[in-house]
């Protein structure tokens, strides 16, 4: 996702205008939340981490010199903060999180209903979840390549890392999704055990999906135009890739940039 910061802008935050600074950083809390939902999956530990991350980013606002992008920055002091919260430690494993889709899988013939609301919430939450199955330098590295498509250059430099060094972590965190999805996913391979109408009865049974739709997955594309477009013909990595990023814009239900601003500039 690109976004444009004005010089202007910025420069009007960083000398104490508070309708500039307020500008900024409701233009920058959607980016923020977008990367802490796909790093941490549940919606409200990322507005939380929204709003601490857009704290930080009012507080160092002044060391910003321009010398990479300041959407490039943002990110760079949202990924500290995210890799260092308490709440990044990997949570499950690949192999677990398999044998918990496995379970309670029903046959044709008990499969869920074409509720495709439901089927979708279903396929958003088992990609989105699968992060959770990765470390988190490698999940970040995931989530800034494959899923916001950030430039490898900029990605490394937002991990302080090397570029052959980002690849390299990328590549690591790519096969696994790569091999779990595609072993795994019958919208990834028609020949996978697991698929949403079959498994949408355990989950829903389990509690593993809210009772409806989640607000922040409403702009997400459509369970039939998502299970329509597979092909054959597309390169795996691809089409987990595209599996992965079908999830909508992921927009903040709440206002966190309101509640960053009064609680480093309370009113007088």
């Amino acid at each position: 996702m690109t976004h444009c910061f004005p010089d202007r802008l910025i420069a009007e935050a960083q000398a104490g205008d508070a309708a500039a600074l307020d500008r900024l950083v409701r233009r920058i809390q959607d980016q923020v939340y977008r990367l802490a939902r796909r790093f941490f999956y549940d919606p409200d530990l990322a507005a939380d981490a929204t709003q601490e991350i857009l704290i930080r980013v009012i507080i160092k606002l002044g060391s910003f010199n321009g010398e990479s992008r300041f959407e490039t920055w943002v990110y760079r002091v949202a990924v500290n903060a995210l890799l260092n919260a308490r709440k990044a430690q990997t949570t499950m494993t690949f192999a677990s999180f398999g044998e918990d889709l496995l379970d309670g899988l029903v046959d044709d013939t008990a499969r869920a209903p074409e509720d495709h609301v439901m089927l979708n919430e279903l396929r958003i939450h088992c990609t989105m979840a699968m992060m959770l199955c990765l470390a988190p330098p490698a999940r970040m590295a995931y989530v800034l390549g494959d899923i916001l498509e950030l430039e490898q250059g900029e990605a490394a430099e937002i991990l302080d890392i090397t570029p052959a060094a980002y690849r390299k972590r990328l590549s690591r965190a790519r096969a696994e999704v790569v091999e779990f999805t595609t072993r795994t996913c019958g919208l990834a391979n028609a020949a996978a055990p697991c698929s949403c109408p079959r498994r949408l009865p355990a989950a829903l049974k389990c509690g593993r999906l809210p009772d409806g739709p989640s607000p922040d997955l409403a702009d997400a594309p459509r369970y039939a135009d998502i299970a329509a477009c597979k092909s054959e013909r597309q390169a795996a990595e691809h089409l987990v890739s595209a599996l992965q990023r079908a999830t909508g814009s992921l927009r903040p239900t709440r206002d966190v940039a309101a509640v960053a601003m009064r609680l480093v500039a309370p009113p007088d």
